[in-house]
């Protein structure tokens, strides 16, 4: 018999998702019909603009249609799509050319590392979206948990004591290097000299980033970057991942991109956006046309100021939970809360216990889901991550809640 691949035994036990979805349903079992607010996934919950739902629906009706059906689409994406990104997101930093259209960050996450195989080492921020560690242990770049982590992955730790930014020193030379600003789980965004910190080393040191700015359209501080390459030297050093699902409400919808640069090599010299190129047209077969024509209404002017509105909803939100965990109840209990007003996340620690513990404990007294911070890497214990994705009546009423804890 064929031998199993060898990084799924490694993996740790349970993703952190299903385990939270395996308490709460427990939790229900045992207290039949307790109505549960939940705060913890980042999935959002608010209707599709109509301006965008409406051009996607206009494209499927055409599809019924001889002159408006439409087969396979373009291997790397609408090129009116590509070419509208770069403009919108990245003016005169990248050419349309250097836009790959995918089905999600999340799955370009996962395709990523087929660009560097099982033997490249591994650095991540610590706390860290779970995707970026469990997908390089599956990948074999990473062996077992040993209880403080996955051996052959730098864990960078990102606590308040450093502002959540990385001792990059820590970091040995010719890494892959996954970073996201705004950080998911912590909120924080990093500002233009770290990030020019981080290039500069990643130069210096054989490096690449994989920067993950699927939540850049929460950043209000405009003197704070969206993207690693408003950053001088980026071109040379680094990958970035994005996505619609937050900003358009696209996480059912699936539509994402990456971005690689032409002048990213590889030790020998060999060109990264050409493998990337291969690894698109060869392991997948397109985004979906319907989901591209309603990423192109994303990018029109009244699609652009919707997101926009969406994303203040749940900003509006993030500002209430915030108000909440820094009152008195919160207090008494030791909570320290980090919020910079540029995330849907609300970042609170409580010193001396266990993630777990306060996940247990907020879901039992106030029947409110958030998320275990632990389940984001050894950074994360005593954290949890309050979501502001969700209706405004359910995060008032969990707020409400909490409030008595």
């Amino acid at each position: 018999m064929i031998n199993r691949n060898s990084g799924f035994q490694n993996l740790s036990a349970g993703y952190l998702f299903p385990e939270i979805a395996r308490r709460r349903k427990e939790y229900l079992a045992s207290h039949p019909g307790a109505k549960i607010i939940s705060l913890g996934v980042g999935n959002t919950t608010e209707p599709l603009p109509e301006c965008i739902a409406r051009k996607m629906s206009d494209y499927v009706l055409g599809l019924a249609t001889k002159e408006g059906y439409s087969g396979y689409g373009d291997d790397y994406g609408l090129t009116s799509l590509r070419e509208r990104i770069a403009e919108v997101f990245y003016p005169g930093f990248i050419s349309g050319d250097e836009v790959f259209i995918s089905d999600g960050a999340k799955c370009d996450i996962a395709r990523v590392q087929t660009l560097f195989g099982s033997h490249v080492r591994v650095a991540v921020q610590d706390p860290a979206y779970p995707v970026y560690v469990d997908g390089s242990v599956i990948f074999g770049a990473a062996g077992k948990n040993n209880g403080s982590g996955y051996e052959g992955i730098t864990y960078m730790p990102c606590i308040p004591e450093n502002n959540f930014f990385p001792d990059l020193s820590k970091i040995q030379k010719d890494s892959l290097i996954y970073f996201c600003s705004p950080n998911n789980p912590t909120g924080a965004v990093s500002t233009k000299s770290d990030l020019k910190k981080l290039v500069d080393f990643a130069n210096q040191n054989g490096c690449i980033i994989i920067f993950d700015a699927a939540y850049r359209e929460f950043i209000r501080d405009e003197s704070l970057p969206k993207s690693i390459f408003e950053i001088d030297g980026s071109r040379t050093c680094a990958i970035e991942i994005n996505s619609f699902s937050k900003p358009a409400g696209f996480t059912g919808v699936r539509l994402g991109w990456s971005v690689v640069p032409k002048e990213l090599r590889y030790a020998d010299g060999s060109s990264v956006h050409q493998d990337w190129s291969r690894i698109m047209a060869t392991l997948f077969n397109g985004a979906s046309n319907v989901a591209q024509y309603g990423g192109l209404a994303c990018l029109e002017p009244d699609g652009l100021a919707a997101m926009r509105s969406v994303i203040d909803y749940y900003l509006e939100n993030a500002a209430i939970i915030k108000k909440t965990v820094e009152g008195d109840n919160f207090r008494a209990r030791g909570a320290e809360v980090y919020f910079t007003g540029n995330s849907p996340y609300v970042w609170v620690k409580f010193p001396g216990k266990k993630s777990w513990d306060v996940f247990d404990e907020i879901l039992d007294k106030c029947r409110v889901v958030t998320t275990p911070g632990s389940g984001f890497g050894p950074g994360g214990e005593s954290f949890i991550r309050i979501s502001a994705f969700g209706h405004k009546e359910d995060v008032v009423e969990a707020c409400a809640r909490l409030s008595s804890f």
